[in-house]
């Protein structure tokens, strides 16, 4: 009886993890996926693994699979795929190295896909070979000739005019705008938090700067707001969500695309009792306008969309041709072709609807399958001890050119950058904690920030420079990094001012400011490379029980500055190598190492 038990539960579980995979395994996330095929493997291989460590890998490797939550979707997999592929050694189940399977990928691919596909593929037929009750269909990853699709997992429930009319304010206030923001999301099937439904508050743009010159290649920008709804506490070196506004043009292009009425006024409901939105939509009973819901909820025209939405979309092309293109890309045959046109592109959901404009798709499938519009997130650049109503942002200004010569930018930082004090145009916020603890002013300080890393810890001296001002504060050395010091050198009056006589940044109250150009001359200089040049400073610092503070860029820098500070603490503490990374790794485990680094 437990042994059939045993294999009803597989056998369902093998059924989901098909299906949902089939389907679109990256939105369901990936460690509950990985964790449902060892549990199947494990199960009917008759394996043992510590439930703490299933793949039997030791604490390190288990422990940066739990962090991927943190990564990319392509990094999570690609660890995942890995992690996998080590523990698969039984000569029974998965043979072949996980690098080799990365590495086979072709170059310019989404290596993830081209590893995961193929070992999906040898999953199936090993479990077919262990019981074909599994798979009555075959071991096929997908089903080439299926007509039917499954219904999407929402609704739309369009209400008439004189229903709703009446609640409808004529002149809309920041309590009704909040109200709507609340209303659309939380109906939206995107995976938002309650708390992220409605903005914590609502800020005023009163101050623009660019901090880079004109036509030097790259556009960061001051920014400046003030509270215009209740004041949010917060601290140095905590994040800014902000809520984009989507291009006017392009939500109106999207709904006629869509042949869809903007005006309609629509709830959204799941259609399953367990959809993992359901305590969420009880909030939302009255109806908002279509073309709000999208302006809140979807991305259309930034987002790229997934490859379920290829094969979903498939069924509603009457052309042919496009018909049988968008069965290609959905299928694994097709997916380096797919990451060609779409992700390498980053083509956006309307750019994709109007190369194939025979499609037709229901609302409730746009609804489930755009994007969610997400909240973007900033290292805040003040500190409201020294401007009380105010937020600080410093913003890198995303634009780019694709392989096809397309001009992309960054759907939030160009609409920052494109406000004007001038107008009134409320910008939705969430307050939260940042990675960056706020320091005690006794703390001495080893802060490393090239480019807009430089931001929380602007906020960090305008505390601390505040905090002087009464009593006596620890030293501060700063390191700061950018191209050149005529075109990017930000924030250049503050730091100097601070670092002069008597300031924070001074070499009389032992700290000091550190500034790596890597252009201004033949050889690149960074900032591990001024690090380096003043390791004695800093070996001060760090015997005095000084903390370190890294934010960044999260490409190489953070693995340098750390190759740095192993170099200075072994040569200036006279420590071997091995030594060296101990002592670090120790005060990392203090809670003395901090690291925010972003992509």
């Amino acid at each position: 009886m437990l042994c059939l038990a045993w294999e009803i539960l597989v056998t369902r579980n093998i059924i989901l993890l098909r299906r949902s995979l089939t389907k679109d395994w990256q939105i369901l996330g990936l460690w509950p996926l990985l964790k449902k095929v060892w549990e199947m493997i494990s199960t009917l291989q008759g394996t043992h693994h510590n439930v703490s460590d299933p793949w039997g890998l030791g604490f390190m490797e288990f422990k940066s699979l739990k962090r991927s939550s943190k990564l990319s979707i392509s990094q999570s997999l690609a660890t995942l795929v890995k992690l996998t592929f080590h523990w698969t050694r039984s000569p029974t189940t998965f043979m072949g190295s996980a690098t080799e399977a990365l590495d086979a990928a072709p170059k310019g691919s989404p290596r993830y896909e081209a590893a995961l596909d193929p070992w999906m593929s040898s999953l199936w037929s090993i479990l077919n070979k262990i019981n074909p009750k599994f798979f009555p269909q075959g071991s096929y990853l997908a089903i080439p000739d299926m007509k039917l699709i499954d219904q999407p997992k929402v609704q739309i429930t369009y209400h008439g005019d004189d229903n709703v009319d009446s609640q409808l304010p004529t002149n809309p206030d920041l309590k009704w705008i909040e109200m709507q923001i609340g209303w659309a999301r939380s109906m939206s099937p995107g995976k938002f938090t309650h708390d992220k439904t409605r903005p914590g508050c609502f800020l005023k743009m009163i101050k623009n700067q660019p901090l880079t010159r004109a036509g030097c290649g790259k556009d960061v920008r001051h920014f400046e707001f003030e509270f215009v709804s209740s004041v949010i506490e917060y601290v140095a070196g905590g994040v800014l969500e902000v809520l984009p506004s989507q291009d006017s043009a392009a939500v109106d292009a999207f709904i006629q695309r869509c042949s869809l009425d903007p005006d309609a006024l629509i709830t959204v409901h799941p259609r399953e009792k367990d959809n993992h939105f359901l305590h969420t939509c009880t909030i939302a009973k009255v109806p908002i306008k279509l073309k709000t819901f999208v302006e809140l909820t979807m991305d259309v025209a930034s987002a790229s969309p997934r490859r379920y939405f290829f094969e979903v979309i498939s069924y509603y092309a009457t052309a042919p041709h496009e018909k049988e293109r968008l069965q290609y890309f959905a299928s694994p045959e097709g997916r380096d072709d797919l990451y060609q046109y779409n992700q390498k592109e980053r083509r956006t959901v309307l750019e994709v609807l109007e190369d194939f404009p025979s499609v037709k798709m229901p609302f409730e499938w746009l609804v489930q399958l755009v994007p969610p519009l997400k909240t973007r997130a900033f290292s805040i650049s003040s500190s409201p001890s020294a401007h009380p109503n105010q937020v600080h942002l410093t913003v890198d200004v995303v634009s780019w050119t694709t392989p096809f010569k397309r001009k992309r930018s960054g759907l939030c930082s160009m609409w920052l950058a494109k406000l004007h004090p001038e107008q009134s145009i409320y910008v939705p916020a969430w307050f939260r904690k940042g990675t960056l603890p706020l320091p005690p002013p006794s703390l001495p300080l080893i802060l490393i920030g090239p480019g807009t890393g430089c931001a929380p810890f602007r906020g960090f001296v305008e505390e601390r420079a505040i905090q002087s001002e009464s009593n006596a504060t620890a030293p501060v050395i700063f390191f700061f990094g950018c191209r050149n010091e005529e075109n990017d050198f930000l924030y250049r009056d503050f730091w100097l001012s601070h670092s002069q006589e008597g300031g924070v940044l001074s070499e009389a109250k032992g700290g000091g400011f550190f500034v790596a150009f890597s252009r201004d001359q033949p050889q690149k200089v960074y900032v591990q490379h001024k690090m380096r040049e003043n390791s004695r400073a800093i070996w001060k610092l760090l015997s005095k029980g000084a903390a370190v503070y890294v934010a960044g860029s999260s490409t190489k820098m953070p693995s340098d500055v750390l190759s740095a500070f192993e170099d200075i603490v072994s040569t200036e503490g006279g420590l071997s190598k091995e030594s060296a990374v101990r002592w670090l790794r120790a005060l990392e485990k203090a809670g003395s190492y901090h690291v925010e680094a972003w992509s």
